[in-house]
């Protein structure tokens, strides 16, 4: 059976699919990332953390 992985970098999390030959989600997981907030109206993500979510 083939399977594909799917990685879906959002601004709060990283998900990773995976799904089988006919679009059926086999396998998901999700790795919420921290907010920064360094002044009003901004936010900033951590590279390395979304890296160790993803890697």
């Amino acid at each position: 059976m083939n399977f594909v992985g799917a990685i879906d970098q959002g601004t709060t999390s990283t998900r990773f699919v995976v799904v089988d030959r006919t679009g059926r989600i086999v396998a998901i997981d999700q790795r919420e990332h921290t907010q920064i907030y360094p002044r009003p109206g901004w936010v900033e993500h951590d590279p390395m953390e979304i890296w160790r979510a993803t890697a």
